[in-house]
């Protein structure tokens, strides 16, 4: 064929391929509409069935000849007859819808909400310790003061039990059952307030019930410090204002005793130091500038040639609020004259007096 010539094998074959797939999408087109249409076969009847069908068709026949008018007249009056005019009854269906319960444009309020009371339950009470703790000795102390040994009695104790101060064990020495005893360092008594004691073991099985031990503060010297006298030998003077009398003026020295307590052991510039006879306990009192008329101190009471030093209106430079000393001025020494130091009067406590030569 003319249309195969030129073509190799590959495009031969797809070419019969298109033409024999077009033959048959035509063919299929043309059964669709074309064979459709063609007239149905005849069914089948079997004599019963021809014989309802030949008696029914009888009678609807006869039926319609025997109603059907046979003159003009018959089918005028047939027609302008009403008689057999039947109303039409027409009913239509109802549907019943039930009425709403309530207001459908009321919101809905909840029910208010029933709060439980709360039950609190007993508290559960607190067992009886096993060791039994009833005094203390000494039960009051003062802060600052050196490290003492701690006393306390009750019942019940073992050698494996030990005095807790704020919850810090210390070395305890056991005496008995009822009665231990520790030395308390001077750290913990450091400040004023009730330190708590209680008797534990180590494995914390077996407690007392605490106490307290009452630090005091300490008393304090009533003085201010407002000057000192300078001097030659270094036996400066302080001079002192009682609070408890502002218009009273003290002069002391090294070895001094104040109120029958605080006894002078220091005297600088700066400061003096006080220590408390009673508990050994120092107390440094700065120097406060006092100014009176003319800035001198006034004489005190029993010495009155004895007068607080000079001080200047001006500071230090650099250091403001601070006074700046001024010692008093000397006279000149004459040679006849005799030391004051040799008179045979008493330097300081402890220090034997000179004899003159």
């Amino acid at each position: 064929m003319k249309l195969l010539e030129g073509k190799t094998p590959a495009e031969r074959n797809k070419l019969i391929v298109a033409i024999v797939l077009g033959v048959l999408a035509f063919s299929s087109l043309a059964y669709m509409f074309l064979g459709s249409s063609s007239s149905p076969k005849p069914k089948t009847q079997n004599s019963n069935s021809n014989a309802n069908t030949k008696n029914s068709t009888g009678e609807l026949l006869d039926r319609k000849v025997a109603a059907s008018p046979s003159t003009p007249e018959q089918l005028r009056a047939q027609v302008n007859d009403l008689s057999p005019a039947t109303p039409v009854i027409y009913q239509h269906a109802t549907y019943s819808v039930p009425e709403p319960g309530r207001n459908i444009f009321a919101f809905y309020v909840p029910p208010p909400v029933v709060v439980k009371p709360v039950v609190i339950p007993p508290p559960t009470p607190t067992p009886t310790p096993p060791l039994v703790l009833a005094s203390l000795s000494p039960s009051n102390v003062y802060a600052r003061t050196g490290e003492f040994t701690l006393e306390v009695s009750g019942d019940k104790f073992t050698p494996t039990s030990a005095i807790v101060v704020d919850n810090n064990p210390l070395p305890t020495r056991y005496v008995n059952a009822q009665q231990l005893s520790a030395t308390v360092p001077a750290s913990m008594i450091s400040q004023d307030g009730a330190r708590q004691i209680m008797v534990k073991t180590p494995d914390n099985m077996l407690y007392s019930n605490p106490m307290p031990l009452m630090v005091t503060a300490p008393p304090l010297p009533g003085y201010l410090y407002i000057g000192i006298i300078g001097k030659v030998r270094y036996n400066d003077t302080a001079v002192l204002k009682d609070k408890s009398n502002p218009k009273e003026l003290l002069n002391v020295q090294r070895g001094d005793v104040l109120g029958s307590r605080f006894r002078v052991t220091s005297i600088s510039e700066r400061e003096i130091v006080l220590t408390d006879t009673t508990l050994r306990i120092k107390h440094t009192l700065p120097f406060i500038e006092e100014k009176g008329a003319g800035g001198q101190a006034g004489a005190t009471q029993g010495n009155p040639g004895r007068r607080a030093p000079l001080l200047e209106e001006s500071g230090i430079p650099g250091i403001p609020n601070v006074p700046r000393y001024q010692p008093p001025i000397r006279a000149e020494q004459q040679p006849a004259q005799e030391n004051d130091d040799d008179d045979g009067e008493e330097l300081a406590p402890g220090i034997p007096k000179k004899q003159k030569p």
